[in-house]
């Protein structure tokens, strides 16, 4: 049996499936299509076995495509089924889904997502034809804007769609930044070992600490002034376990805890219902 759209996002990401399964519907459809085609082509561009070649492929395949739809009636799902057919078994049921994530978000809201795909889709080929150069802080910036910043400028334009909400564009790219900057530290080792290195030349592990610190701190400043929204309500769980995360890779440990998760998103059920922690 197919697996539906919010059982594949729970597989996939821990940190994103429950801020997503609690938004109001509409909403909810779009952000979840949004994420599961971002980690779709995201998949391609981290494969530990997939040459270069083959990835950039696949990335300027999908950039095209998703460039060349005219509407969710006329989705050419069959052009994606043949671009993915002779890496069919080499790649993740959440990439070889792409076109059906694609038109899973609301009708008028779709093709933004697709839009944010595919200009996605066509940096990571850059990055993946140059061998992921990063060699200065401006290279991180430049990085970390192609494959994150841009999914909070994304996360701008749905809830302005749905709720009108106007957020600050520099900081939701600054959000983007910081979240994968956390997945540059927790996925260091297999990245080494991939051939890959993100750090800038002679940066640690606690610079690229500082690096997460103040992206995050800075969008937190801003938090403070969105009050209680449906989007300040989604960004509290993966905010809260980019902190904690940090904090069990500086003490030395790879990744939190399922019992360390559950104590995070306990502590957030409790400070949204406005009662103490426990003694």
């Amino acid at each position: 049996m197919t697996k539906n759209a919010l059982l594949v996002l729970e597989e996939t990401s821990r940190t994103f499936y429950l801020p997503i399964q609690r938004l109001p519907k509409g909403l909810q459809e779009a952000v979840a299509a949004g994420y599961l085609c971002m980690r779709a082509i995201d998949e391609i561009e981290d494969h530990p076995k997939l040459k270069p070649a083959s990835k950039a492929k696949l990335l300027e395949g999908i950039c095209q495509l998703l460039q060349a739809q005219t509407s969710m009636e006329d989705f050419d799902h069959a052009r994606f089924t043949k671009l993915f057919a002779q890496y069919e078994d080499q790649l993740p049921e959440v990439t070889l889904r792409l076109s059906e994530w694609s038109c899973y978000a609301p009708p008028f809201i779709a093709p933004r997502v697709w839009e944010a795909t595919s200009a996605m889709a066509g940096r990571m080929r850059e990055w993946v034809l140059n061998g992921f150069q990063v060699s200065t802080r401006a290279d991180l910036d430049r990085y970390t804007y192609g494959v994150a910043g841009a999914v909070g400028l994304l996360l701008c334009d749905l809830w302005a769609w749905f709720e009108h909400l106007q957020i600050h564009r520099s900081l939701a790219i600054q959000f983007g930044r910081a979240l994968q900057s956390v997945n540059i530290l927790r996925n260091r080792k297999e990245d080494l070992r991939r051939g890959v290195d993100f750090y800038p030349a002679n940066w640690t592990d606690q610079d690229m600490q500082d690096y997460a610190r103040s992206n995050l701190r800075q969008f937190d400043e801003y938090m403070q002034q969105l009050a209680a929204t449906t989007f300040a309500d989604f960004v509290n769980i993966p905010r809260a376990l980019a902190y904690a995360t940090l904090d069990a890779l500086a003490e030395g440990r790879e990744k939190l805890s399922r019992a360390e998760v559950l104590k995070v998103l306990e502590g957030l059920e409790r400070e949204k219902a406005g009662k103490p922690a426990p003694a």
